[in-house]
């Protein structure tokens, strides 16, 4: 058995010689086929042992390898047998003492590398050196692999012959002040000539800040100093620029700024660095200067529309705390500055509404564009709008209504259908903004009546639609009379189909066709009844509709309204045959003259019996207007008691039909006041409803929660004065009382 083993360890040995794996097959085993195959490691009895000088060598060997590596020179011996023999160190046993030695040497080595840094060009000596010596350290842990892998590993004590190095370096280099302030000082210096637009090696600073952070004195020794000096730079550039520059070229200013520390981040810094410093450069270019950038600034970029830098000043104030709170309450403040001089000059009435359209679709395009659709920027514009737009009450409301009639009217030829619809959709909304809704409406049904009745409606589709629009926003009971007015033009189209056919069937259908719109009261405006003196063949006219109407809808009262008539008169001129279409009193006026070739003012009021004022007018029409069929005598803009009036028969024009402005239908000042106290008297109305509805559901109600419950009813502004007069008022009228013990409980009387 004995001859056996030692055979075998024989045969073990010269495989060590022959395969790299030690290992080798038994030839008596693998010389029968189909045998099963055995593989038999055995480990020597007795370790060889070292030779006496054989340690002590082997580290000359080593320390001359690694002194030949720190020095850049060529190493004498094969790095394989340099690593075996390292192996060979640990293997008996030497791998503290190796450490140790290597560490030591390394030491000596990092020391002498100080004296090494002259003045010249310090920052790229150091990077040098701590380029070579990071090299330095990769070679020779190369060697001493096994040593890093074996004892170094199994003591969780000792850093890796790599975190050696770094802390070697650290130690000996970085940590001494001299050199750290250089380098740190270097650093910042660069950094400061590419702030002030040099250029600079930027690969250099990058591999010095990546040594700093690897040595792990980054946020020590250099960027607490860097923000410092980058506080301090911005600090002072932002004071002096505000002072110098406008705000737009200051807002660009400061995003190239953030622009360009974003790319040092990038570049050559480390990356935690970028929140603290993108915090630094933004609260001292922007987060110290927010009030004074908004008030020099926003009015002007607002004013002129600068859409690039309301842009640029929204996303900047973002970023900052506080910013986009205070850009909120100069946007609200601008809206009701700027909204509060269109609605408040009187002067500019005519053009407000126009003006309110265009400052609203501007405010629109600026959230869209420039502030990113943000709700409460967009909150804020309708609170400043409704704020503003209801400072002046009731006229805001009336001339939003006569600008809708000037687009529904007939000749408005600057807008196409989709244009029409898209302006009444635009007309809604400042129209949500009013709080006197019932001023609207009341104007709004004049126009409306004035445009149904004399025809000059541009389209029956715009009308309806606006009149759905007005439902929808204000429901069916606001437009409840609109539509009855509506229902009365189509019903007297069948009246009047039904009625010609009646005249057919009479005996003396006479010369003139008569058209009659049938209003319902309740529906129309309010118009004075005036009497005038109606030629015969006109008052048998109006007596024949009046007998076949009252036949078909017995009950029924007729009362005629002859300033909302309108005609058609065929006259004669010199140049040939013309059709005036004129008003019912300017037809009047018109027929006298086939009776006589001149007449006074008192004579033409006496045989019309038209009222004086609208005489006047009807008469300016006449002789001082466009279509002058009248010569007035002496000649003037003005109807004076003496003037004389005589047919103009020299009358020419290139047209068949004339229309001859109806100067009676323009609304005048005493037209508006009616109107606007109608609303009031509305108001009082339905003020008194409200109370009187409260009271008999409630019983009782102290003055407060009454007045409390009829600001939730009331959909139009009051004033508490206001309530109060009414409470009163019904008071005196018996439908309430109060509390003999308490005056401000209330009772209903029943």
């Amino acid at each position: 058995m004995g001859e056996d083993i030692g055979q075998s360890r024989k045969a073990n040995f010269s495989a060590l010689g022959e395969h790299a794996n030690g290992l080798t097959k038994s030839s008596a085993l693998s010389s029968k086929s189909g045998a099963s195959k055995k593989l038999v490691i055995k480990n020597f009895k007795d370790r060889p042992k070292l030779a006496d000088n054989y340690t002590e060598e082997t580290w000359l060997k080593l320390r001359d390898a690694v002194g030949a590596i720190q020095s850049s020179t060529a190493i004498k011996y094969n790095l394989e047998e340099l690593y075996q023999a390292v192996e060979n160190l640990c293997t008996y046993k030497v791998s503290p003492k190796l450490y140790k030695q290597l560490r030591q040497v390394c030491e000596d080595h990092v020391k002498q590398l100080k004296d090494s840094l002259d003045n010249v060009s310090f920052l790229k000596r150091m990077d040098r050196c701590w380029q070579d010596h990071c090299r330095q350290t990769i070679m020779i842990r190369s060697i001493f692999l096994f040593l890093d892998r074996t004892y170094v590993l199994q003591n969780s004590l000792l850093p890796s012959i790599w975190d050696t190095g770094l802390e070697l370096f650290r130690t000996h280099i970085v940590s001494d002040h001299a050199v750290q302030s250089r380098t740190v000082d270097g650093i910042l210096e660069q950094i400061e000539c590419e702030r002030n637009g040099e250029t600079i090696d930027r690969s250099l600073l990058r591999s010095l800040l990546s040594m700093l952070s690897d040595l792990q004195v980054y946020k020590d020794s250099f960027e607490q100093k860097f923000l410092m000096d980058t506080n301090r730079l911005y600090a002072a550039e932002g004071q002096r620029l505000m002072q110098e520059r406008e705000v737009p070229q200051y807002l660009h200013h400061v995003s190239r700024r953030l622009e360009e520390e974003n790319d040092r981040v990038i570049t050559y810094l480390d990356q935690n660095t970028q929140k603290p410093l993108i915090f630094t450069v933004e609260k001292q270019l922007l987060g110290e200067h927010l009030t004074a950038v908004l008030q020099k600034g926003l009015d002007s970029l607002l004013n002129e529309n600068r859409v690039t830098e309301l842009a640029l000043l929204f996303q900047l104030f973002s970023r900052v705390k506080g910013g986009l709170a205070a850009l909120l309450q100069h946007w609200r403040d601008y809206i009701k500055n700027f909204g509060g001089t269109i609605v408040g000059t009187p002067e500019k009435d005519k053009e407000m509404v126009q003006e309110l359209l265009d400052f609203k679709d501007k405010t629109d395009h600026i959230i869209q564009t420039c502030f990113q659709k943000n709700e409460s920027f967009l909150n804020a514009m309708k609170e400043s709008f409704e704020t503003f737009i209801n400072k002046r009450p009731n006229k805001p409301a009336e001339l939003i209504a006569k600008y809708v009639d000037s687009k529904l009217r007939a000749g408005n030829k600057e807008a196409t259908d989709e244009e029409l619809e898209r302006i009444l959709d635009k007309i809604m909304i400042i129209f949500r903004f009013i709080h006197g809704k019932d001023v609207f409406e009341a104007f709004y049904k004049k126009d409306l009546a004035k445009r149904l009745l004399v025809g000059k409606s541009a389209s029956v589709d715009a009308e309806k639609s606006m009149l759905s629009k007005l439902k929808h926003e204000c429901g069916a009971a606001f437009t409840s009379k609109l539509e009855g007015m509506f229902k009365d033009m189509e019903l007297s189209k069948d009246v009047m189909i039904q009625f010609k056919q009646y005249m057919q069937n009479q005996s003396d259908p006479g010369n003139i066709e008569l058209t009659v719109n049938i209003l319902t009261m309740g529906y129309w405006p309010s118009y004075t009844p005036m009497e005038v003196h109606l030629p015969s063949e006109m008052v048998k006219l109006q007596e024949v509709f009046k007998t076949f109407y009252l036949g078909k809808h017995s009950g029924r009262k007729l009362q005629w309204q002859p300033t909302l008539g309108h005609a058609v008169l065929k006259s004669e001129f010199k140049e040939g045959k013309k059709e005036l279409q004129v008003s019912l009193f300017q037809t009047l006026v018109l027929l006298m003259f086939n009776e006589g070739d001149e007449f006074t003012v008192q004579e033409i009021r006496s045989a019309t019996g038209i009222e004086d004022g609208e005489l006047r007018r009807t008469l300016q029409s006449l002789a001082c207007g466009k279509a002058r069929v009248l010569n007035k005598t002496p000649r003037g803009r003005d109807v004076e008691d003496g003037d004389r009036f005589e047919f103009n028969s020299d009358f020419r024009h290139k047209l068949f039909r004339i229309k001859i402005n109806q100067i009676q239908m323009k609304e005048t000042v005493e037209e508006q006041v009616s109107t606007t106290e109608r609303v009031f008297q509305d108001r009082q109305y339905q003020i008194d409803a409200a109370i009187v509805r409260v009271m008999k559901m409630r019983k009782t109600l102290s003055h407060t929660l009454l007045v409390s419950e009829l600001y939730n009813q009331l959909k139009f502004p009051v004033k508490p004065g206001d309530l109060k007069k009414r409470i009163e008022s019904l008071i005196d009228r018996d439908y309430m009382e109060r509390d003999k013990e308490s005056p401000n409980q209330y009772h209903y009387v029943a």
